[in-house]
C-alpha cells in the first residue's frame, strides 16, 4: 500500500466530486423535456423527428402505470430482436470470421443479460460474436439499457419533488432525450480518446501470427455420444483480436454496462492500452451515477440532500476498496510460506500493469456499479478479497450504482431510513414533505425482496443439483462462491464473474444460462415495478411543510442512518451465505487450505 497508490485514489475521488454538479447539471436539462442544452441546433431536429415516426406526443405524460408499460414493452421488443439476431448470426453481414449461430439457451442467457444492462457473458466475445452481433445486438442494448435505468431514476425522483401529481414523465421522451443528448455524445467523445489510447476499431478480419513455439493444450469438445471430453490440441499460431472495440468500450464503462468486446475484457491491453485509460474506464463507470445524486438535490429543492446521499456512496465505497486493497496487498499467506514475498501481494489474476491497488479499486468500482467489466479475474481473489465485490453487489449495488439503477435502489433505502427514523421518534415518518406510511414502505421492501429470494433460491437449487456442482473450478467454500457470486452478479444486473465457473459446459447443459437469464430478468424489471409504483403513490401525496419533529433527511446523523440501513439489509440477508462461502474459506486459508 505504496504512497502513489494513496495519492491515485484520493485522485480517484476529487476529480469524481468536482464532475458530479457539472453532469447533474446537464442532467437536469435533459430530463427536462423543455431544458436547452448546447447540443440543441444538431440534435433538436433528430429528436423531433423520432418523436413522429414512433408516434409519440412529447406533452403527453404517463401514470406510473403507463410508465411501466411502456418500459415493458420497449424491453419486450429489444429482446426478442437481439435473441432473434444471435440466432441467426450466421446468415447476417459482417461475419468475417464464419461464427455460427448462438444456441437458444445462450442466446436467450446473452438477449436477456443486454436487455437488463447486466451484460453478463457465458462466452468468449472474439470467438462467439460476429461484427454485426456486437455493433447491432448487443451495443445498441448498451446505449437503450443504460437509458431505461436513467429514466426510472427520473420518474422517481419526479415522484418525489411533485406533489397532487398523477404522472412521472413520458417514458418515451425520457428514453429519447437521454440517448440522444447524454449517451451518444459522451460515447463518441469516450470512443475517440481510447482510440488515441491505442485501442482498435475497424472491420478487419482477425489476424493471425506464428508461434515461436507450438504449445500443446487441453480443449473441451463434444464426442460422437454427445458427451463433454476433453482432447489435446497442437497450437501453432495465435489470433489476434480485431474489429470496432473502441466504440462498444466507450458506452460499456458509461452506461454501466460492463460487457467485454473480448472474453479478457479490461484485462486485454486492446481494451485497456494504458494506465491512463484504465483510470478514466474507472472514473467514467461512476460519472453518471455520481451526477445524479446532484440531480436528485436539485429537483426536489433540497441540495444538501444530494450531497448526503453522495456522502453515504462514498463512505461505503471507499470501505470496500480498503478492504480489498488490503486483502489483496496482503496477499495468501500459503503462497508466503512457498518463499514468495510478502510485500508482493496476491498478483494471481491480475495483469502486471495495473499491479495490485489498480485491481482493487476496479474491482470494487465495478462493483459497486452495475458495471461488470473486469481488468483481473476476481475468482483469483483472496478470499476477503473476493467478498468485498460480493458484497457490494449483494447490497442492490446502491454505492453508485448502475446509471439511474444505483439512484433508485439507494432511495428505496432512503425511504426505509425515514421509516426506521419515524418509529424511533414515535411519529408518522416524512420524506421532504411527504408522509411515508404503508404503500411505501410495502413497495421498498418488495424490491428489496425480490434481490436477496432470486439470489439465494438459485443459488441454494445450483449448490443442491448436480448441473450446479458440475460447472464449479473449485471445492469447498470457494465453489460455493462461484455459484453465489453468479447469482449475485446476474440478480444485481451487474455481470462480472469469479471465472471459475463454467456456465456454457461441453454437453451445453442449459440449467445455467437458463437461471442466470431468468435471475437477470427478475432482478430487473421485478425491483422495477414496485419502485414506480411507490413513485405515483408519492407524487399523488401533498405536500406537508417540516415542522420541528420532522427528521432532517441531510447532514451527518442522515448519512449515518442510510449506510447503517444498507449495511444492516445486506449484512441480515446475505451474512450466512457469506459464511459459507469467502468468510469460512478465509479461515481455512489461514490454517493452510487451498481449493
Amino acid at each position: 500500500m505504496q504512497t502513489t497508490d494513496w495519492l491515485q485514489f484520493s485522485l480517484f475521488i476529487g476529480l469524481l466530486a468536482l464532475i458530479t454538479k457539472p453532469i447533474g447539471i446537464y442532467l437536469h436539462r435533459v430530463l427536462d423535456p423543455a431544458g436547452k442544452t448546447f447540443l440543441d441546433p444538431v440534435i433538436r431536429p433528430f429528436e423531433r423527428l423520432t418523436y413522429r415516426l414512433m408516434g409519440v406526443d412529447p406533452a403527453r405524460e404517463h401514470d406510473w402505470k403507463g410508465y411501466t408499460f411502456a418500459m415493458l414493452f420497449f424491453s419486450l421488443v429489444g429482446m426478442l430482436f437481439t435473441y432473434a439476431v444471435l440466432r441467426l448470426q450466421d446468415l447476417l453481414p459482417l461475419n468475417p470470421q464464419g461464427l455460427p449461430g448462438l444456441g437458444h439457451a445462450l442466446a436467450f442467457n446473452t438477449a436477456a443479460s443486454f436487455t437488463t444492462n447486466t451484460n453478463w457473458q457465458s462466452y468468449g466475445g472474439e470467438g462467439t460474436m460476429s461484427y454485426f452481433s456486437q455493433m447491432v445486438a448487443l451495443t445498441i442494448h448498451n446505449f437503450t439499457s443504460a437509458a431505461v435505468g436513467i429514466a426510472i431514476a427520473a420518474a422517481l425522483v419526479r415522484g418525489i419533488a411533485r406533489h397532487s401529481a398523477a404522472t412521472l414523465g413520458n417514458f418515451w421522451v425520457d428514453l429519447v432525450r437521454v440517448t440522444y443528448y447524454l449517451l451518444v455524445p459522451l460515447s463518441l467523445v469516450f470512443a475517440v480518446f481510447l482510440v488515441s489510447q491505442g485501442m482498435i476499431q475497424n472491420f478487419k478480419p482477425y489476424d493471425t501470427a506464428k508461434l515461436v513455439e507450438p504449445q500443446v493444450v487441453e480443449v473441451a469438445v463434444t464426442n460422437a455420444s454427445g458427451q463433454g471430453v476433453t482432447e489435446k490440441k497442437t497450437l501453432t499460431e495465435q489470433t489476434i483480436v480485431q474489429g470496432p472495440m473502441a466504440s462498444q468500450a466507450a458506452i460499456k464503462m458509461l452506461g454501466t454496462n460492463g460487457g467485454g468486446y473480448t472474453n479478457a475484457n479490461a484485462a486485454h491491453p486492446f481494451e485497456n492500452p494504458t494506465p491512463l485509460s484504465n483510470f478514466v474506464q474507472m472514473l467514467s463507470i461512476f460519472a453518471i451515477g455520481s451526477g445524479l445524486t446532484w440531480y436528485l438535490g436539485k429537483c426536489t429543492g433540497n441540495q444538501a440532500h444530494g450531497w448526503s446521499v453522495w456522502a453515504a456512496m462514498m463512505i461505503l465505497f471507499t470501505a470496500g476498496t480498503l478492504a480489498c486493497w488490503w486483502a489483496e496487498a496482503k496477499g495468501n499467506p500459503i503462497h508466503q510460506s512457498l518463499g514468495l514475498i510478502a510485500a508482493d501481494g496476491n498478483l494471481e489474476g491480475k495483469e502486471v500493469r495495473f499491479g495490485i491497488f489498480h485491481s482493487a479499486l476496479f474491482a470494487t468500482v465495478t462493483t459497486s456499479a452495475s458495471c461488470g467489466a473486469v481488468n483481473a479475474m476476481h475468482d483469483s481473489f483472496t478470499a476477503i478479497g473476493g467478498l468485498v465485490p460480493l458484497f457490494m453487489m449483494e447490497l442492490g449495488e446502491v454505492v453508485i450504482g448502475g446509471v439511474g439503477a444505483g439512484l433508485y435502489g439507494m432511495l428505496v433505502f432512503v425511504v426505509l431510513a425515514v421509516f426506521i427514523a419515524g418509529l424511533m421518534v414515535g411519529r408518522t415518518p416524512e420524506y421532504l414533505g411527504k408522509k411515508i406510511q404503508a404503500f411505501e414502505v410495502k413497495m421498498a421492501m418488495l424490491s428489496l425482496l425480490v434481490l436477496t429470494a432470486t439470489i439465494l433460491g438459485f443459488t441454494a437449487w445450483a449448490a443442491a443439483s448436480p448441473w450446479g456442482q458440475a460447472g464449479l473450478n473449485n471445492a469447498g467454500p470457494h465453489g460455493f462462491s462461484e455459484m453465489l457470486y453468479a447469482y449475485s452478479s446476474a440478480t444485481a444486473n451487474n455481470g462480472s464473474a469469479f471465472a471459475g465457473l463454467t456456465a456454457t459446459p461441453a454437453d451445453g447443459d442449459p440449467h445455467y444460462n437458463v437461471t442466470l437469464g431468468l435471475a437477470m430478468l427478475i432482478g430487473r424489471f421485478l425491483m422495477i415495478v414496485p419502485i414506480l409504483a411507490m413513485a405515483g403513490s408519492l407524487a399523488k401525496k401533498k405536500f406537508s411543510p417540516p415542522s420541528a419533529g420532522t427528521f432532517p433527511v441531510s447532514g451527518t446523523t442522515f448519512t449515518v442512518l442510510l449506510i447503517g440501513t444498507v449495511l444492516l439489509v445486506g449484512a441480515l440477508n446475505f451474512l450466512p451465505a457469506l459464511a459459507l462461502g469467502p468468510i469460512v474459506e478465509h479461515f481455512l486459508m489461514l490454517k493452510g487450505a487451498l481449493f
